[in-house]
């Protein structure tokens, strides 16, 4: 039966007799300041309230007062997202878990750890290594983004050509469910199949069907690779573009292929003072990561499809820091990009073979739209990454931002590809969402949503078209 919606004030009456004071954020400015995530270029409002989680029993009790009230919940990690699945709206509650930051378990004899969804990725990392471990996704965020977020968007990141994504790796959670009930959902298993797989449909859900709180992790040993850089500099994105579709053709499956652009590597050394090589329109960074010969012949196999696509220069055999080097300005390509003005970043994945033809395209919509676009990219499969920039304050070169982001949309799924690779839908990705799903998926999505949160609290208007 529908209930009838208390005041905002009742909401917060409620929260107030249930979370302690110090967790609960009503003045103005702390309610901008988590208004909405890295997508200033999506609709946001300020919320009515933040509750600063630490607990399982904060975030029920978030949600049960939203519930009762009539009011939206939002789910927020760090803020990092760029596709707005973070902002929040009129008559909404943001429920932040970057406090719910405990490593509860590594077990380095079933190659697993608990943790809570706030903490940090590169926090992860670091813990389980010291065990001799390894947790392979590595979005460019992986510093400063938490593994609740990761899961929810199903994040990628640089070593996912090889090693996958975060779904990859996800075997259980605990979760908040829209009527503040908290269930436990997959295993700790190697292997199992009992039910549905509800653990992997809320990796990627974005918030809208329950709340990540605590996630169990696959981990994998850390030892076993030897890492061999390779890299090639080009005249054009076409050409460093055929150089990846040659090196997906041959097969070679390299644990890294990246791609960054001239507009990329100058603004993040005029930032960091890299010293990074200017002067060519393009890099790719590769790593082979297979022992002993077996990597030798694969890093020699990735040279020479950048030979023969017309690499002005490939390097082989580059140090670790000289690698580790390159790696960091692709990982700063983005910040330092802010600093040039905002920046509406895409998320397109298209099939690796289409790479050229779709970098070539990307490059026409930037010329007539009369923007700058940087590119960026996972370029091993086949995620691009183009970051429009509109300097600030320019109504015009915004309005022209996003009538280029809306045509690469389009000339994406012209292409065979996705509008989404690993940041999510969000708001910003809803349109270029309903062309890509057919009215019957979407209405599969509709009945999953209405199943599991039938009074639209959680996250509504995300994820996927209305």
């Amino acid at each position: 039966m529908p209930h009838s919606p208390a005041a905002p004030a009742d909401a917060l009456a409620d929260l107030r007799g249930t979370i302690a004071p110090d967790r609960l954020l009503t003045e103005p400015a702390d309610l901008g300041r988590y208004a909405h995530d890295d997508a200033e270029w999506a609709e946001f409002a300020d919320p009515v309230a933040v509750v600063l989680a630490q607990s399982v029993d904060d975030v029920a009790a978030a949600v049960r007062a939203a519930a009762a009230s009539g009011l939206k919940v939002v789910p927020r990690g760090a803020g990092t997202g760029l596709s707005g699945g973070a902002n929040a709206m009129p008559g909404s509650i943001v429920v932040s878990l970057e406090r719910m930051t405990r490593i509860v378990e590594i077990d380095a004899d079933e190659r697993l750890v608990v943790a809570e969804a706030g903490v940090l990725n590169d926090d992860l990392r670091r813990a389980v290594a010291a065990h001799g471990l390894w947790y392979p996704p590595d979005p460019a965020s992986y510093r400063i983004s938490t593994i609740g977020g990761n899961a929810a968007t199903n994040a990628g990141g640089i070593c996912c050509v090889k090693y996958g994504v975060t779904r990859d790796y996800v075997l259980g959670m605990t979760v908040v469910l829209a009527d503040g009930e908290v269930v436990r959902l997959g295993r700790r298993t190697a292997k199992g199949v009992t039910g549905y797989d509800l653990t992997a449909l809320m990796v990627g859900s974005e918030g809208t069907l329950g709340i990540i709180v605590e996630l169990t992790l696959k981990l994998l040993p850390l030892g076993g690779r030897e890492d061999r850089a390779i890299v090639g500099s080009f005249d054009s994105l076409e050409a460093a573009g055929e150089a990846v579709a040659a090196i997906s053709a041959a097969g070679v499956v390299p644990s890294a292929l990246e791609l960054i652009d001239r507009t990329c590597i100058e603004a993040v050394d005029a930032w960091k003072s890299l010293g990074l090589p200017h002067g060519v329109e393009a890099m790719l960074l590769a790593r082979v990561d297979e022992v002993g010969a077996a990597g030798e012949s694969l890093a020699a196999a990735v040279a020479e499809r950048m030979s023969r696509a017309g690499a002005l220069t490939v390097e082989r055999g580059a140090s670790t820091d000289e690698a580790d080097r390159l790696f960091l300005a692709r990982r700063l390509a983005y910040p330092a990009l802010e600093r040039l003005g905002p920046v509406l970043t895409e998320d397109i994945c298209v099939p690796r073979g289409r790479v050229p033809e779709m970098l070539a395209r990307i490059q026409a919509s930037a010329r007539d739209h009369d923007v700058v676009i940087a590119n960026i990219a996972h370029a091993g499969d086949g995620n691009l990454h183009p970051l429009i920039i509109a300097p600030e304050g320019d109504d015009a070169a915004k309005g022209r931002a996003k009538r280029a982001f809306d045509r690469i949309v389009d000339d994406c799924r012209a292409l065979g590809g996705t509008v989404t690779g690993e940041h999510g839908v969000g708001l910003l990705k809803l349109p270029g969402a309903a062309h890509e799903l057919s009215p019957r998926v979407v209405d599969l999505h509709r009945a999953v949503k209405l199943a599991l949160d039938p009074n639209g609290v959680l996250n509504p208007g995300k994820a996927f078209p209305a």
